[in-house]
């Protein structure tokens, strides 16, 4: 299968999949008489596997140690439910960041006055200090 067939069925752009191939996340293919690089058709299932890590917040680099942990015959479930644990509680930092965010955002939307010349806005008052409502 040619890259923009791959790229078509797994709606994944041409040069996504090149970047994937230079960084190790899938195997370079082989070149057919034409030149064209020539996918096997389990590159779909490891594209996809690839899509659906990155949507639940994996980088890369924790991609190809998962795909690396699934290559092994004799790595453990353990391995992936800690990886899995570990991507949870910094997903769970990361909503306790965007609440206290949200929280300062709201107390600075109520303390302004829409009427006001942005001279004396509040909000842009609070960015220029430093400070939260």
């Amino acid at each position: 299968m040619k890259i923009g067939i791959v790229a078509k069925k797994t709606g994944i752009g041409i040069e996504t999949i090149r970047f994937y191939e230079r960084e190790g996340l899938i195997a370079v293919p082989n070149r057919g008489p034409s030149g064209y690089r020539e996918y096997s058709d389990d590159i779909e299932i490891r594209l996809s596997f690839i899509r659906r890590a990155k949507d639940l917040g994996f980088s890369l680099k924790e991609i190809k140690d998962l795909l690396s942990l699934k290559a092994k015959p004799k790595s453990k479930c353990e391995s992936v439910k800690k990886k899995a644990t570990k991507k949870i509680e910094e997903i769970e930092v990361k909503i306790s960041q965007l609440n206290s965010i949200k929280t300062a955002l709201f107390g600075l939307v109520k303390s302004c006055n829409s009427e006001s010349p942005t001279s004396e806005c509040p909000i842009l008052d609070a960015f220029e200090r430093g400070a939260d409502a």
